[in-house]
């Protein structure tokens, strides 16, 4: 993936064209991120482009588009409504995840903010959700035009004027709203949560941050904008808020974008391993987590993950481990801690008694086992003849066939 701009369209709501941009800072990004606008703003509202070109900077690939209706993309505004903004949000992590990678973070200004924490739990892959001067609920919105709202319901539709700009409002888009409440959806969000608000807000007061921040569970943040103003038109602000995202989301994201279990339809017992570049990183899934394999950087790999034999030496391990904690409590040993160190290497032929009849050399996998606690010296010993007995080391020693296919 090279860096740059990427001009991009995918199917939205009821069909309709998104059109989206997406920007990359070159091959293997942090993550990915799903950039939702603000209320009848468009992908370049400078808020949006601002904090987008500092992520890239900083590592992160940004995808921002326009809701339905509004800026590039197709359908009319004033069939347009809440309910559509998060199917759209929906439709473009699909796209992300379809073409790039699943974005890892959401991140929504102002009504986008409350597009983003309706639309979270139907982005399994994103570990973290960010705000910025977003109201709790999205009928605050109303408050922008309140004084046409009598017109609205009556008439069923009225012209208002916001930003500067005549927008159609339907009284199905007051409805719409009626039926959404983030309370519900931020107290199970399952996400970590950045709130991003500034007192000086005059658009969205600061006391719906406090609304988020209580309703949501641990991890959650929140960061004070000082005085910044709601579109955040000084580029100082908009380049803090980028900075701020890109420290705090290394706890989460931490490379690999891990998933929550419905993100995966494996069987259970079934292993994935699918590209993330045309280089050595590797997605590996399993029924209910997603994690990186990949090679060092000194032989080509960008070292996102562990490599195979290391994704082997901890096959052997944590099954070690496992096995010798589930035998102890059984036992009621006092064994009060177990680690295990591996490591993989060849040892050649003329060194080794035990190596197969033919030329060459044969792969050793050295197991050093700690065990803590007041155990005997016999009630070692059986531990360790227990280690052997180990699952996955009966299977690498036993009769061990490996069957290949071509996939249709």
């Amino acid at each position: 993936m090279r860096s740059g701009r990427s001009k991009l369209e995918f199917p939205g709501t009821d069909g309709l064209t998104i059109a989206g941009l997406l920007e990359t800072p070159g091959e293997n990004p942090q993550a990915f991120v799903l950039f939702a606008h603000c209320f009848t703003c468009s992908k370049n509202v400078l808020a949006a482009s601002r904090i987008a070109r500092a992520l890239v900077a900083r590592g992160f690939a940004v995808l921002r588009f326009d809701f339905t209706g509004l800026g590039s993309s197709e359908g009319d505004f004033a069939n347009s409504n809440f309910s559509a903004n998060v199917a759209d949000l929906v439709h473009a992590a699909d796209y992300l995840r379809e073409h790039y990678r699943a974005p890892a973070l959401l991140i929504g200004h102002s009504l986008g903010g409350a597009a983003v924490l309706a639309a979270a739990h139907q982005v399994p892959e994103a570990a973290g959700v960010v705000t910025i001067g977003a109201p709790s609920d999205p009928d605050h919105v109303i408050r922008q035009f309140a004084c046409e709202v009598k017109e609205i319901e009556e008439r069923g539709a009225a012209e208002v004027t916001l930003g500067g700009r005549a927008f159609t409002i339907k009284k199905q888009f007051l409805d719409d709203l009626a039926q959404h409440n983030l309370e519900e959806r931020i107290a199970q969000l399952r996400k970590a949560l950045l709130i991003f608000h500034s007192p000086m807000d005059l658009t969205v007061s600061i006391d719906e941050a406090e609304k988020i921040y209580r309703a949501a569970r641990h991890p959650k943040s929140f960061v004070s904008l000082d005085d910044a103003d709601h579109l955040l038109t000084d580029a100082r602000d908009a380049d803090y808020v980028a900075a701020t995202i890109a420290a705090w989301s290394t706890r989460y994201i931490a490379g690999a974008e891990m998933v929550s279990r419905e993100a995966s339809s494996l069987q259970k017992g079934r292993v994935l391993v699918t590209e993330k570049n045309h280089q050595f990183t590797r997605a590996v899934q399993s029924d209910s987590h997603v994690w990186l394999a990949d090679e060092p950087t000194s032989l080509g790999g960008s070292d996102l993950g562990p490599d195979p034999y290391e994704h082997l030496l901890a096959a052997l391990g944590t099954c070690t481990s496992m096995t010798l904690r589930m035998y102890a409590n059984r036992k009621k040993l006092p064994l009060d801690d177990v680690s295990v160190m591996l490591e993989h290497y060849r040892q050649h032929e003329k060194d080794c008694e035990e190596c197969p009849d033919k030329p060459g050399h044969m792969d050793v996998l050295r197991r050093s086992i700690t065990l803590k606690g007041d155990l005997s010296r016999a009630e070692r010993e059986r531990l360790l003849e227990i280690a052997e007995r180990c699952p996955v080391h009966r299977t690498l020693q036993g009769d061990l066939r490996i069957q290949s296919e071509l996939a249709d």
